[in-house]
């Protein structure tokens, strides 16, 4: 069943979109470090004649960079969840499924936007974006 958004609804789950996308944001900030941080240290063991002795020097990073993946990913199933789909990570970019005239639509969102005020059509991603209209002929809310 798919879950259409009003702009009020979507406006409504804001600060929780919000308070996840800055934890998530964060979260690949610092896989990102250590994912250069083990590169860097393969790339030097590579140059080195051989490994050190004892513990493999890998295994940590691996482990913490497999633990962001499932956090990582927990994070992302929360969005899915709740029936709104995150585009950009980094730019925050998400959208929230509605009807706008009869016909399926996204309102669109981007981190630092007050509010949802704007939306496009299924295939036309952000450059489609455009102002919501009052009163417009709208269905949105309602579940098919």
């Amino acid at each position: 069943m798919k879950t259409y958004f009003t702009p009020e609804e979507a406006n409504a789950l804001l600060p929780q979109i919000r308070e996840e996308l800055a934890a998530l944001q964060l979260l690949k900030r610092r896989f990102e470090i250590k994912y250069r941080e083990l590169k860097a240290l393969r790339s030097a063991a590579g140059k080195a004649a051989a490994l050190p002795a004892g513990d493999d020097p890998y295994f940590a990073l691996e482990c913490e960079l497999e633990f962001m993946q499932l956090e990582a990913n927990t994070m992302l199933k929360s969005f899915q969840l709740k029936g709104v789909q995150l585009k950009d990570i980094d730019r925050g970019l998400v959208d929230f499924p509605t009807r706008i005239d009869g016909r399926e639509a996204l309102l669109c969102w981007m981190l630092g936007e007050d509010r949802v005020e704007h939306y496009h059509g299924l295939h036309d991603g952000f450059a489609g974006r455009r102002k919501l209209r009052p009163n417009s002929d709208d269905e949105t809310g309602k579940e098919i």
